[in-house]
């Protein structure tokens, strides 16, 4: 390793801004990745053919893959070096993507997008320890900004490019349209992304690699089969508990593991835990409202599904906006005031999206979406720099690997539940408009489409009409829950900021004013505790 290849301690590595706009790339392509299916499973039901059971687990293979396998990602990467395992992946994800746009049946295609999530797995956390290894404390708050304004562009931008090319190109284009998007990334991290060097201490911890990643596979397809299969049932509390055991053994193992592939013990850090649980808040609200609110465009207000991609903009526009600015604003409120308005200003946004009608403007759904963006903009960096300051840099590569479980179950999370609240409450308000409405359409609002266009025209419009009244009051339902959780985040920021002690501000250095952080010139310069504690 040449010495101009490593970073300096202060000022980072000379090729660092480069870098970071091909990690952001990349991160864009996982992102994307992990949406842009989503408008494609009614054209995925009729082309292979596939049955509701079968779209949930095309949906939900990548989701299981990529969760249970991101803790083991990261203590790869930090033994091989991250830009091998970030290549490595980018490389699976295109050959999976491939495969899956040529598959003939949907057994084939689950197990493809299951490859497809293994491979994102390595991108993911990989792309934050490398901008954290590459960058100076004092830009890397602004770095970790830019980084989470394009993961939430990401999110977006996903649905719009699976409605656009759908309008034009059969299903197979969603997965096609991998393959130049991870050629042009692996090309720019080879090319810009220097090679840090891995650290190899000690042997592989195989035991919790495999303790991880089994657990956390049996608690993501609890959680993302729960709804389906009720919450109740065998199967589901099986997997619960097998879940706890397996994560039970895998802590109780890594502290007792010579060289542990996670430090557990820094979980009891409060820093770490409460940024790291308010990322999952963050995303729980997020996905939550999401899922209700993409049928809401598609079927209540009849929107395609490329316009109803582009409802979404005012969301991504609004927290790209106040995300890539995030690292000015903590550095002048700090980044505990800064979480809890983001936070404050997020479950506004979502309370006025829980008062929309049946007959609401685009206009206004478009400004509330703008609110939660530029809520959820102010959250991400700030939290994700919290939980990555509270430990040492050598262990920046765990917090990233953390940060991403998190995200992951939190969004899962918000799904399930809210999906399960807004199921339960549309069956309940259709049920008391129409006490005969058939079997069918009382399942959910696509079924009652279904059945009312085979219907004379009055009963279906009344059947449509009922349905989308009811559809509307349950979506409303399950936003002032995600509203309420954004809340409970707001209420552990200001917690967490009341138990520290305050410190010297420090401009442009808040990602390092956090304890635990030996190398930090903010602890340095400012003799008292600093705010990330």
């Amino acid at each position: 390793m040449r010495n101009e290849d490593l970073p300096d301690p202060e000022s980072g590595h000379p090729r660092r801004k480069p870098a970071l706009a091909a990690l952001c790339l990349a991160l864009v392509v996982t992102t994307i990745d992990n949406t842009v299916l989503n408008t494609a499973l009614p054209a995925l039901a009729e082309a292979l053919p596939a049955s509701t059971a079968d779209l949930q687990w095309i949906n939900n293979a990548y989701t299981l893959a990529f969760a249970a396998m991101l803790i083991t990602a990261g203590s790869l990467g930090s033994r091989f070096g991250h830009r091998r395992t970030l290549t490595g992946g980018l490389v699976v994800l295109a050959l999976a993507s491939s495969a899956a746009a040529l598959s003939d049946s949907t057994g084939q295609l689950v197990a493809f997008r299951a490859l497809m999530g293994l491979g994102a797995a390595f991108v993911m956390p990989a792309t934050l320890s490398i901008i954290v290894a590459l960058f100076g404390p004092r830009e890397r708050g602004a770095a970790i900004a830019v980084w989470s304004a394009t993961a939430g562009i990401g999110i977006v931008v996903g649905p719009v490019t699976g409605g656009l090319l759908l309008d034009h190109f059969a299903w197979g284009s969603t997965f096609w349209i991998n393959v130049p998007l991870v050629a042009l990334a692996l090309v720019s991290v080879l090319l810009l992304v220097p090679p840090l060097p891995g650290r190899r201490t000690g042997r592989l911890d195989l035991p919790g690699l495999l303790l991880s990643a089994a657990g956390l596979a049996a608690l993501v397809d609890a959680v993302v089969q729960g709804p389906e299969r009720g919450w109740l049932t065998a199967t589901t509390l099986a997997e619960a508990a097998a879940a706890a055991v397996l994560l039970t053994a895998f802590t109780l193992w890594e502290l007792r593991a010579a060289h542990p592939m996670v430090d557990v013990r820094l979980f009891a850090d409060r820093t770490f835990s409460t940024a790291g649980g308010i990322l999952g808040i963050t995303f729980f609200a997020l996905f939550g409202m999401l899922f209700g609110f993409t049928q809401y465009l598609q079927l209540v207000h009849g929107y395609s599904p490329f316009k109803a991609g582009l409802g979404a903009l005012p969301f991504a526009l609004s927290m790209a906006a106040t995300a890539g600015t995030s690292d000015r604003t903590s550095a002048r409120l700090g980044p505990w005031n800064t979480v809890a308005t983001g936070l404050a200003v997020m479950a506004t946004g979502l309370g006025a999206l829980s008062l929309i009608t049946v007959t609401t403007p685009y206009a206004v759904l478009a400004l509330a979406m703008g609110v939660v963006g530029a809520g959820m903009g102010l959250v991400m960096a700030p939290a994700s720099t919290l939980t990555v300051a509270a430990v040492p840099l050598e262990k920046s590569p765990m917090a990233s690997s953390v940060n991403s479980v998190v995200r992951e179950l939190g969004g899962a999370l918000g799904i399930a539940v809210v999906g399960t609240v807004v199921s339960a409450s549309y069956r309940s308000q259709l049920a008391g408009a129409l006490p005969d409405v058939p079997a069918p359409a009382g399942a959910d609002l696509p079924s009652a489409h279904l059945v009312a266009a085979a219907l004379p025209p009055g009963p279906a419009g009344r059947l449509v009409a009922a349905a989308n009244e009811a559809f509307t009051t349950a979506f409303d339902h399950g936003t002032q829950l995600c509203a309420l959780v954004a809340v409970l985040g707001v209420a552990a920021a200001l917690g967490r900021r009341r138990r520290q002690q305050p410190a010297a501000p420090i401009r442009g250095a808040a990602p390092d004013t956090a304890p635990g952080r030996p190398d930090s010139p903010a602890r340095e310069k400012a003799p008292t505790p600093s705010p990330g504690r």
